[in-house]
């Protein structure tokens, strides 16, 4: 096993019929720990898949260098580079069974003699028939184990007979993971493995990945534009767009801290409220006539930005439903989306009309058109400058507390 790093990675296509070459990766550097699960995100055509395709050796980069463990391999075939891929297709061998699929790549890892290769045909053609008979090949006995191991692990053992086409969409998917995981390789690359099966097939797989990374230990780069996924299995998240790193930290860090208003509406669903906002005297924020408290790291920075404009960003858990007084914002609700658990409500605000969507009780009868008031917790505003970028704080808030990484023996 190893860890990953991009050292100033590029990749440029050339322009089709006339048009300018198109940057997909620009000057990306990134670290992956030996170990680690890091999922990549991001939006269509921000290069999460390239990313993906030239650490395979699918492609190859304009630019820059890919280092897996100690060793360059940009230059190198995709055989030698010692990764495995889960396609989002499965890309099975249709004409192979369920067995001859996990095993493909084991057969094709090393060369073999003619002697060998003939010996290996004859312990596969013989294996039906009695003991005395069976021409033995260590080299076939080894994969068949490796096999059945795999095979047991993701309960395909009763599926190794079977082709492909006599499969479920979530049977498919598990010996695309097995043959992937039957290779023993340093790396798993896994591009949006989950997105053709059901939301019942994609939460028991989603948790069944995460569970074998974790025994297994195995290095894994994750592509997928489910924020469910992104949230709940990386123990780092690295949010891309177009072409350029945005953000890497853990899903909290990103949840709570986003580093610009990229990341503060992208990650998170649903998205997090932006208003404009001035900076006014005694450490507060103007919403139009209304003065917005704020507390927290924010605030001992907002002496040096009086009179800004700004935009600040509150998440939807941090608006609670409040008394109608002078300090509330007063606001209409548009409509609510109640989900079980929780209930979403998008409320219009009578200063300035601005969206804002807000997390409530489950049980709280709400209806459209009703007025209320919404009181702003004062520690959870962000701030972001003209530019977009995040206010950078005077002292770090406390490092959220993340999934560790997985101990290897």
């Amino acid at each position: 096993m190893a860890g990953v790093r991009f050292e100033a990675l590029s990749k440029t296509f050339p322009g089709r019929r006339g048009d300018k070459p198109v940057d997909v990766i620009r000057q990306l550097d990134l670290s992956i720990e030996d170990g680690e699960f890091l999922v990549l995100v991001g939006p269509s055509g921000c290069g999460k898949s390239t990313l993906l395709r030239l650490l395979a050796g699918l492609d190859q980069p304009s630019s820059g260098e890919i280092w897996i463990g100690q060793q360059p391999v940009s230059r190198l075939r995709p055989a030698r580079r010692n990764v495995a891929m889960v396609f989002q297709s499965y890309a099975l061998y249709p004409h192979l069974s369920v067995g001859d699929n996990l095993s493909f790549g084991l057969r094709r890892s090393q060369r073999r003699s003619l002697t060998q290769h003939i010996q290996d045909q004859l312990h596969r053609a013989s294996r039906s028939l009695p003991p005395s008979m069976r021409v033995r090949s260590p080299r076939e006995r080894q994969i068949e184990k490796r096999v059945a191991n795999v095979a047991e692990a993701l309960e395909l053992s009763a599926l190794l007979n079977r082709l492909p086409k006599e499969l479920s969409g979530g049977q498919k998917q598990r010996v695309a993971l097995g043959r992937a995981m039957a290779r023993q390789p340093s790396v798993f690359l896994m591009d949006e493995p989950l997105s053709n099966l059901d939301a019942k097939l994609r939460n028991s797989t989603r948790a069944r990945i995460v569970e074998l990374q974790r025994q297994l230990g195995t290095t894994t780069v994750y592509v997928t534009h489910d924020q469910v996924e992104a949230m709940t299995m990386g123990h780092r998240i690295a949010v891309l767009n177009q072409g350029r790193l945005q953000q890497l930290g853990t899903p909290m860090e990103l949840y709570r801290w986003p580093s610009n208003l990229f990341v503060a509406q992208f990650i998170g669903s649903p998205p997090m409220t932006l208003l404009p906002v001035r900076v006014g005297s005694g450490a507060c924020l103007l919403l139009g006539d209304h003065r917005l408290s704020v507390e927290g790291p924010l605030a001992d920075v907002l002496p040096s930005l009086e009179n800004q404009n700004l935009t600040a960003g509150l998440r939807p858990e941090s608006w609670r439903l409040a008394p109608a007084t002078n300090r509330n914002l007063p606001a209409l609700v548009s409509h609510s989306e109640v989900l079980g658990n929780e209930q979403l409500l998008t409320c219009k605000l009578s200063e300035g009309d601005h969206l804002v969507q807000v997390r409530a009780d489950p049980d709280l009868e709400i209806t459209a058109g009703q007025r209320l008031h919404l009181d702003p917790d004062p520690s959870g505003w962000r701030l972001f400058d003209r530019d977009g970028e995040a206010i950078r704080l005077p002292r770090q808030p406390a490092s959220e507390p993340g999934p560790k990484l997985p101990v290897i023996d």
